[in-house]
């Protein structure tokens, strides 16, 4: 039979691996300092972008990224760490976490890991200043319509004056 502590490492490993399974962003997060209301407010804001901060112990942080391959993290876990993982697009995620720790000077961000490349702070910070992905399908939407737009404006005053033209004609030889 198992110690519980070595069952609670071991389950919290797993709950690592399957987060990082579904997740194609990881975030380091350096709480100390934070109080407990604080990440609690942290953690409801992030739910809104699907976002999940998971608090363990370094050493089976460490472990569980070792064995699922993810080295490159590692070398960012030291002291207090929790993990963000994102399942779906990490711009949201990345400016709630941002906006967070404006108010709030104690929580910082280690860096990160997006689809198994290494972030620092300032590659979060970058992405947290990206548009979201309906603002870029609409930008590109607008983009890829507005020739065609142009195009049928240009017939369109074409034939007005056209019509405005035959109706001039028409008012000329009436009178």
């Amino acid at each position: 039979m198992k110690k519980i502590g070595l069952l609670v490492k071991e389950i919290s490993e797993n709950r690592i691996k399957a987060y990082l399974k579904k997740s194609g962003t990881v975030f380091i997060l350096k709480y100390s300092g934070l109080s407990s209301p604080d990440i609690t407010a942290l953690r409801q804001s992030l739910k809104a972008s699907h976002a999940d901060v998971f608090v363990v112990k370094n050493s089976v942080a460490r472990r569980a990224l070792k064995d699922t391959g993810v080295e490159a993290i590692v070398k960012a876990i030291e002291g207090p760490c929790g993990l963000v993982f994102i399942p779906e697009e990490p711009v949201e995620a990345s400016r709630v976490l941002f906006n967070f720790s404006k108010d709030h000077d104690k929580l910082k961000l280690a860096g990160g890991l997006l689809q198994d490349k290494f972030l620092e702070t300032k590659d979060i910070e970058a992405i947290s200043k990206l548009p979201s992905k309906e603002t870029l399908r609409t930008r590109a939407v607008i983009a890829i319509k507005s020739p065609i737009t142009g195009f049928v404006m240009v017939l369109h005053n074409t034939l007005q004056k056209l019509v405005i033209c035959l109706d001039q004609i028409k008012q000329k030889k009436g009178s």
